[in-house]
């Protein structure tokens, strides 16, 4: 059943938005009077201040935030925690955290890795006891469960960057979990799909508590439905008032520790005390006269960095956008930075990750020399240059001081585990799903390690100065995500919601950081934007097509350096908002 985990985690993200080949030709849309006719709408300005979130009343939340003074990490908290409430399925404090800053006043980028990490009373041998015959780790239940490190990570932000008090900072968000908030379209369907899935997980070891917390009547909530959760509103006061150390040291770890005992999970109290964030340096390549940044691993940031590098040598505004020669190059981009991905990519206290190696233009030229223009590749080896050495959401805010952050948050899938600790009101994320169980890899696991994680922010600066602050969710789309929105912007000039809106492909079935190996070259998904000559011409070179899949969430702003202008976007393919003032 667990043979393609990470294949089937893709395919759980596209059952959420069923994004079939041809549905939007069949009543068409309306014709714009200025610009790309596939455009949704113009891009926001602003110039004191911009928030853009997967939804609306997230973003109005940050927004507000900023009114009162408050700065962008202020605001990016603020919409984090209200999303925590009103789109609980894709992110929460039982999550993860990443995230780029822009500091105005350092004139530097900072990153943060808020990740968690696995039970350190749990060995290998007795994971591997606990989990019988199986091959892949389960991603429901228990074993999945990793330390959630959103809380601290909020904190580690607060205490650099932010000014209000948390008190202030929680506030929209203990008022949405008290007194409701309907639930949109987007969020509602992928509500239901994710909670029809989850009740027929038998790795799930107590559901009772999910049930009460995010079913209203036994079921999800419908599009329209207000949704309340007071037992978060609790949770959230008391980390407003006792700070994170009640979530890691206090009330909310015991009562984790204990729920965790009751339910089979080995996360203890000791495990969450010993919880930190970790400032660390981003990293980059210079494309097109830009600088791209992205965190080193655990997480697969720098993956975005190495198709970039292998891409920047061919003229993609020659071939022309979304043509077959255009995403073939790609779509083979991916597939080789993958295959680093699969083997390389792990918590750098546990293994040696030939950054500097994966990330030259040597290494790159190599990886290159591999793409044939005509034939899609099947499977691909690894170098021997390097082996020598050695669901979610997504936010941006921009402050009127200047300062930035890009913000990524996650329960991995939705509702992650599918275990919610007694009335804590959040559910516990499924992170701890993505290690690997052959030893010698990489990411293979081990106690208080953190495994692969697939959240990543993105950051651009143009000669020193922030370009734009961007993010695209989804799994293993998010890579290939931050591709596109990047090539559709420095390649062919798209305004950054043109950039977001035009039609993408994601390509699965790559070798995954838990083990499992590309051997029939995977499949690509187009969304129904991609004309049909274009995708004969793809099955000409040997892709494989996919009926569906899905195709991530973006939020975006673009600095004009030159009119000190915010232009700001937001996914079209969800619920979401950006707004300014």
């Amino acid at each position: 059943m667990m043979k393609m985990n990470f294949r089937m985690i893709g395919a759980l993200l596209a059952s959420q938005m069923m994004f079939f080949t041809g549905t939007s030709a069949q009543t068409g849309r309306g014709d714009r009077i200025s610009g790309s006719n596939f455009e949704s709408r113009s891009p926001v300005l602003a110039m004191h201040g911009m928030v853009a979130t997967s939804h609306p009343l997230a973003t109005q939340a940050g927004l507000d935030i900023l009114k009162k003074g408050g700065t962008a990490m202020d605001a990016a908290i603020a919409a984090n925690a209200a999303l925590g409430v009103i789109e609980p399925n894709n992110c929460g404090i039982g999550g993860d955290l990443f995230a780029i800053v822009w500091s105005a006043k350092d004139k530097k980028l900072y990153g943060l890795n808020a990740s968690g990490r696995s039970a350190k009373g749990l060995t290998y041998e007795e994971l591997k006891s606990a989990l019988g015959d199986r091959t892949q780790m389960p991603l429901y239940g228990p074993l999945s469960i990793s330390v959630p490190g959103a809380v601290d990570g909020w904190f580690a932000l607060h205490r650099r960057f932010g000014k209000l008090k948390m008190a202030d900072v929680l506030a929209p968000a203990i008022a949405f979990a008290r007194e409701g908030a309907p639930v949109p379209e987007v969020i509602a369907y992928s509500w239901e799909v994710a909670c029809k899935r989850l009740k027929a997980q038998k790795d799930i070891t107590e559901f009772e508590n999910f049930g009460k917390t995010f079913l209203i009547n036994g079921a999800a909530p419908r599009h329209g439905q207000v949704f309340k959760n007071p037992d978060l509103a609790v949770t959230y006061e008391k980390i407003a008032k006792e700070g994170r150390d009640v979530f890691y040291k206090g009330e909310i770890a015991d009562r984790i520790d204990a729920y965790a005992r009751k339910t089979g999970m080995f996360i203890r109290k000791e495990d969450l005390a010993a919880t930190k964030s970790t400032w660390v340096e981003p990293v980059s390549v210079n494309y097109r006269g830009y600088d791209v940044y992205e965190l080193p691993p655990n997480g697969q940031g720098i993956s975005v960095l190495q198709m970039l590098n292998i891409l920047k040598r061919y003229d993609l505004k020659r071939l022309g956008h979304n043509s077959a020669d255009y995403l073939h190059l790609l779509i083979e981009a991916k597939k080789l930075a993958f295959e680093d991905r699969a083997r390389y990519y792990a918590d750098p206290d546990f293994a040696k990750i030939p950054l500097q190696t994966l990330l030259s233009d040597k290494y790159a030229a190599e990886r290159r020399d591999l793409i044939d223009p005509d034939r899609a590749s099947a499977k691909i080896y690894p170098s021997q240059s390097v082996l020598k050495d050695g669901d979610t959401v997504y936010l941006t805010v921009a402050d009127v001081e200047g300062n930035m952050v890009s913000l990524i948050q996650s329960n991995m899938l939705e509702f992650g585990s599918g275990m919610v600790p007694d009335g804590l009101g959040f559910v516990l994320h499924n992170r701890g799903s993505s290690f690997a169980l052959a030893p010698g890899h990489a990411n293979v696991y081990a106690p208080g390690k953190r495994p692969f994680n697939t959240i990543i922010p993105g950051f651009v600066l143009k000669d020193g100065k922030p370009f734009l602050s961007f993010g695209v969710m989804g799994g293993a789309m998010q890579p290939q995500g931050h591709l596109q929105i990047l090539c559709n912007i420095l390649d062919f000039g798209m305004n950054v919601q043109e950039a977001g809106d035009a039609a993408r492909f994601s390509h699965s079935g790559s070798s995954e950081p838990i083990g499992t190996v590309m051997s029939d070259g995977g499949k690509v998904a187009l969304e129904s934007g991609i004309p049909a000559q274009v995708r004969e011409a793809l099955v000409r070179k040997g892709h494989q097509l996919a009926d569906k899949d899905f195709f991530g969430g973006y939020q975006a702003i673009l600095v004009d350096q030159d009119e000190k202008v915010y232009h700001g976007a937001s996914e079209m393919r969800k619920d979401g908002q950006v707004a300014g003032y």
